[in-house]
């Protein structure tokens, strides 16, 4: 049967997609094939390496450890969130647990070929999307399996078609406590996720820019549309002073999918540019590398993605009117920190 696996690695010195790979840390621990697929082991290695860690913590990282070296097989889906861009990548696990000393980070190491990269969150369910957002950095996706399953080339799923939901013995309660916890990481996510889906299934195209017309207005800018039917890739203009007659005056380019805006799309905007004038990109999606190629050798152009859009979303959200508060009903909340009671 297809084991379906999710993994949190927000290293932004690993480039895991171009790697090849998935990775954890933990790297004092040394190399698991000494120590061997021994839970208790595992324990004693973690407790020399980590003498300050909170006792609760180390049931639960030898349990991440056990699954990493020893319960992850060749053949087994990896499930990878990308928090950075607010996307979801898929793999398969093509080798076994390696330990590599030289490497400055993140010794622990499996090589993965991935299927399918930079998936929008917001083509997944809320459910699914909750699930994976389990507090540990590697855990078993179970109930939503099918959904990640579904994204892979035929073929994938075992037998019925249904993933593997068993759990092995070796999994104690402290770690399937772990993965089950309410905690502040997973309630933002699953509000950041509400508000992108929302922001994709509920609005317009068109509502999408008198959307951001108004988060630009809730930053401090006064912002206007331009006429819809012939706006040559401008869809919003933005200026800080009141009359909007003084420079930098803001053009402002929407795109309201999922998708990857081309560099096209982005060229569009800049031939709309005046000398002097600045130029906004916004998706719900994320952007090729020519686009982002073409913002890295630009000073008068900002690419805003999804997740970006989101950040500005809570900004601003007091400031919002009301019709957009009634899409995106939000309030805010004190949660536990979990960090505090491990």
């Amino acid at each position: 049967m297809t084991t379906v696996w999710g993994l949190h690695n927000d290293e932004s010195s690993l480039n895991l997609l171009e790697g090849g790979f998935v990775s954890i840390g933990w790297d004092e621990v040394g190399d698991l094939a000494l120590i061997g697929p021994d839970r208790d082991a595992l324990k004693i290695a973690i407790a020399s390496a980590y003498p300050l860690a909170k006792p609760g913590a180390v049931p639960v990282w030898a349990g991440v450890l056990l699954r990493f070296g020893f319960e992850m097989a060749v053949g087994d889906i990896v499930v990878a969130p990308q928090k950075s861009d607010s996307t979801v990548s898929l793999g398969r696990i093509t080798g076994a647990s390696e330990y590599f000393p030289a490497v400055p980070i993140h010794r622990h190491r499996r090589t993965v070929e991935w299927i399918e990269t930079g998936i929008a969150r917001a083509e997944f369910s809320q459910k699914a999307l909750y699930e994976i957002g389990s507090a540990l950095t590697l855990f078993r996706v179970k109930t939503h399996a099918h959904e990640f399953l579904s994204r892979m080339t035929p073929g994938i799923v075992d037998g019925d078609g249904s993933p593997s939901t068993d759990v092995p013995s070796s999994v104690d309660e402290a770690v399937e406590w772990a993965e089950e916890e309410p905690n502040a990481d997973k309630i933002d996510r699953f509000t950041r996720d509400f508000v992108a889906k929302t922001l994709y299934a509920n609005l317009s195209h068109e509502e999408f820019e008198h959307f951001v017309a108004d988060v630009l207005r809730g930053l401090g800018y006064r912002a206007r549309l331009t006429q819809y039917s012939n706006d040559g890739g401008v869809d919003v203009i933005a200026h800080r002073d009141p009359l909007g007659l003084e420079p930098p005056l803001l053009k402002v380019q929407c795109k309201h999918s999922l998708g990857k805006p081309a560099s096209s799309d982005v060229q569009q905007l800049i031939g709309a540019l005046s000398h002097g004038e600045l130029g906004l990109f916004v998706t719900l999606g994320t952007y090729s590398k020519d686009a982002v190629a073409l913002e890295r050798n630009r000073h008068d152009l900002r690419l805003v993605n999804g997740e970006d859009l989101v950040d500005m979303v809570l900004q601003v959200y007091p400031s919002l009117p009301q019709i957009w508060k009634a899409k995106l009903p939000l309030t805010r909340i004190y949660v536990v920190d979990s960090g505090a009671i491990n």
